[in-house]
């Protein structure tokens, strides 16, 4: 093959070096930034998260998963952003800023006098006669992610947290005390027979597993 005049055979033009080293990086990130990765998972969680963890699952060397976590963490802090991002117990989580607290606060308040949503009424019904029930167990009935309800419900004094589940580690949750005052009960035994129309817990274990 002939090269052309004045350029040694071993030396790539400066534009086509840019080029082919775009296009590993486009590989290498499945064209997602890290941090826009990052910010979506640390969305969803609801305990704080190692980077190691967070490298795993990115692909991405430890390392920079650190490095793009503090990143983020000062940008926020510097834009005064209603949020933040903290390292608490060897991992990380956003966090309402405090210095927003007071909006917080009324804006919880304010929301325990409305009225439930169909879906909260739904979630709080299967937490109730499955109790204690994990949140994996609780989407597997319903069909849908309740994350964000299961918030909402815990935020009213309804559900709270009843220790884990021996097997697997997930949390637990149960209705309150509150929650039976609000329907006039003494316990949870005086429930409407409800029960034989949600889906038996061995049942959805099955299910479960039949779908890994």
């Amino acid at each position: 093959m002939t090269m052309p005049e004045g350029r040694a055979p071993d030396e790539q033009p400066e534009d086509l070096t840019e080029e082919m080293t775009d296009e590993v990086v486009d590989v290498e990130s499945d064209g997602l930034p890290l941090r826009t990765a990052l910010e979506a998972i640390l969305m969803v969680v609801d305990e704080p998260v190692a980077d190691v963890m967070l490298a795993q699952v990115t692909e991405r060397p430890t390392d920079d998963v650190t490095a793009e976590l503090r990143s983020l963490a000062a940008e926020y802090d510097e834009q005064q952003r209603g949020f933040e991002l903290r390292e608490v117990a060897g991992g990380w989580r956003f966090y309402t800023r405090a210095s927003a607290s007071a909006y917080v606060e009324k804006f919880v308040l304010d929301g325990q006098q409305a009225r439930l949503t169909q879906a909260a009424l739904e979630t709080l019904a299967v937490v109730a006669y499955r109790q204690p029930v994990s949140r994996a167990r609780v989407s597997a009935v319903r069909g849908v992610n309740v994350d964000g309800v299961m918030r909402t419900l815990m935020s009213r004094g309804l559900v709270e947290e009843a220790g884990h589940d021996g097997e697997g580690g997930s949390t637990l949750y149960r209705t309150t005390s509150y929650f039976l005052e609000r329907l006039g009960l003494r316990g949870i035994d005086e429930l409407p027979d409800l029960a034989p129309f949600l889906p038996d817990m061995d049942a959805l274990d099955d299910m479960a597993g039949s779908q890994r």
